[in-house]
């Protein structure tokens, strides 16, 4: 599953935007948080829910510390 998930990435990486290839993994990271124990699926799905604007601001508040 991980070599199809880098491979599917790398091929959006080449013929997509950013933002495409974010909300992609972001997917793969939702349908992950099915297979993560219950305690942990809210957490898990939390964190693959975060836009890919508050994604790229928070990328650039650590880039500019």
């Amino acid at each position: 599953m991980k070599k199809t998930l880098l491979f599917t990435t790398m091929i959006f990486l080449t013929a997509c935007s950013q933002k495409a290839v974010y909300d992609n993994i972001q997917l793969n990271n939702r349908i992950q948080c099915d297979k993560v124990p219950l305690s942990e699926y809210d957490a898990c799905m939390e964190r693959a829910s975060k836009s890919y604007e508050d994604y790229e601001r928070q990328r650039r508040e650590v880039d500019e510390s």
